[in-house]
């Protein structure tokens, strides 16, 4: 294979994937623009062959044949690689993939946030799959010649798909991949068409217990904006998708659910009852404090099925 280059956070911060999403959003110090990565492959995906070329931000990447020896350093990447089947072609696993249960055979001391290039390369890996990456990293792993492909934090369904189909096209998992998308495709569009849209009613989607939210412009946010929910976070804060709100704010804006995307933290909707002023919020008096699993509510894999069910499961219990 050859390439082509062009010269877990405390309680009360962000939760650490939705760190990653802001380091995503934000690029980072190696000149990676992750806003701007191509993630899609260069023909279709259902047409791919070898040898391929993929075309990214932080440099395009040629494969000769569909790599065998892949590092995952990123949870969602991870998710969708076993989702494709291509869990044999991965070595390791970075030490937050916890999902799911058969690649924990593949599991590892790496960590995605502060990766240990020579710690990577005792791999002999002929693909690292990131979702960013930290300073040095993409220079310390091109010095050694190892391919890097960037799954940057999706900001759109289209996203998603594009990064499983263009995984598969890598991989040689061209139909898994094809399948894998129009399954999520339909699951979703089932459960969004399956509950009245909710446009009189409001919500706060929670990352931390600093209260750290999402806007409607990101992935998360446009779930919700599917089933016609308005987002009290949307324009707090001008050109900033992941602001941070204030207690006062939300009980002003007394939404009338509350998604809790923190209970890994020990947040849940006893907790919010008991925070000063939030007894009586509409969210809390009416039953409607929802508790999300934090790794399904903030990747952004194949699972976003099962955070989209959540939410219909949700509007449906408490209409």
């Amino acid at each position: 294979m050859s390439k082509s280059r062009k010269p877990l956070l405390k309680r009360g911060v962000i939760a650490l994937i939705a760190s990653t999403m802001l380091f995503a959003a934000c690029g980072d110090d190696n000149g990676s623009d992750s806003s701007g990565s191509d993630t899609t492959a260069a023909s279709s995906p259902a047409e791919a062959s070898f040898p391929l070329t993929v075309p990214q931000a932080e440099g395009d990447l040629t494969f000769e044949e569909a790599p065998t020896r892949i590092i995952s350093l990123s949870p969602t990447a991870t998710e969708m690689l076993w989702a494709i089947g291509a869990g044999d072609q991965v070595v390791a696993i970075d030490n937050m993939s916890n999902y799911p249960e058969e690649a924990q055979a593949k599991a590892s001391d790496l960590s995605g946030f502060e990766p240990n290039i020579e710690a990577i390369a005792e791999y002999d890996p002929d693909l690292v799959v990131v979702s960013y990456a930290p300073e040095g990293m993409a220079d310390g792993l091109a010095a050694l010649d190892i391919p890097v492909w960037y799954g940057n934090a999706a900001t759109t369904l289209d996203d998603v798909y594009a990064q499983i189909e263009t995984l598969g096209a890598i991989t040689g998992q061209v139909s898994n991949a094809t399948s894998v998308v129009a399954d999520m495709k339909t699951q979703i569009d089932e459960a969004v068409a399956g509950v009245e849209q909710m446009t009189d009613s409001s919500y706060f989607f929670e990352l931390d217990n600093t209260y750290f939210t999402q806007t409607s412009n990101t992935l998360v946010g446009s779930l919700f904006a599917s089933f016609g929910l308005v987002n009290i976070a949307d324009g707090a804060e001008e050109g900033n998708d992941y602001p941070q709100l204030s207690a006062e704010v939300i009980i002003e804006e007394n939404p009338t659910y509350i998604f809790l995307a923190d209970t890994a933290y020990g947040e849940t909707a006893e907790t919010v009852a008991t925070r000063p002023g939030w007894g009586s919020l509409d969210a809390v008096t009416n039953g409607r404090v929802i508790n999300l699993d934090s790794d399904v509510a903030q990747r952004w894999g194949p699972r976003v099925v099962d955070l989209v069910r959540a939410i219909a499961d949700a509007l449906t219990v408490t209409e």
